[in-house]
């Protein structure tokens, strides 16, 4: 197992870095992924969805940022991504928040399959650090729930979708009274 190997410079393995390297290409893609979304919704005139999303592109790159100094804390490299394939026009503020949900769940799969790696080769310490990542994105997925389930309990026809844009901008507020923004912070 030539990439289990540790030198006293670094205390990754190299299939760890190229892991860690993995999700931050994720995070990176989330936070190019908000920021367009939050440019579409500005365009439409949805202004609280669009503010959710500014922020959220942020909190984004954040967690990007993280991975990277922990990387390179460790003696790794960090490695910035490449981010392309970002979509730019969307039907609907519904296909906007559906496709934040599904991008939310992948990211989840993505941070277990990294944790269940470092449990696999007892890296305790790393398998520590994502332990932030395991609570934050039951935190993401949770509000990416409540935003699509607002479609459904409201509905989009009259003011709905006013109603929607206004809902969503308490989404933040929502998440820091709850305890599921704890993490974004």
């Amino acid at each position: 197992m030539e990439n289990q190997i540790i030198t006293p410079k670094r205390s990754l393995t190299e299939k760890t870095e190229e892991l860690l390297n993995e999700q931050i290409g994720m995070e990176g893609k989330s936070s190019a992924y908000y920021l367009s979304m939050a440019s579409w919704c500005d365009t439409m005139g949805y202004v609280n969805a669009s503010n959710f999303l500014y922020k959220h592109a942020e909190e984004e790159r954040q967690h990007m940022l993280k991975i990277f100094a922990y990387i390179n804390d460790a003696g790794g490299h960090a490695l910035q991504p490449e981010v392309t394939g970002i979509k730019h026009r969307f039907e609907s503020l519904r296909e906007v928040f559906e496709a934040i949900l599904g991008h939310e769940i992948e990211v989840t799969k993505s941070i277990n399959k990294l944790v269940d790696h470092c449990f696999t080769i007892k890296d305790f310490t790393t398998f520590n650090f994502l332990q932030w990542y395991v609570t934050e994105q039951r935190e993401e997925e949770t509000l990416a729930r409540r935003a699509v389930e607002l479609f459904d309990i409201i509905g989009e026809q009259g003011i709905g979708l006013w109603t929607i844009d206004q809902e969503i901008g308490k989404l933040h507020q929502y998440a820091v009274e709850t305890g599921a923004g704890d993490g974004a912070q």
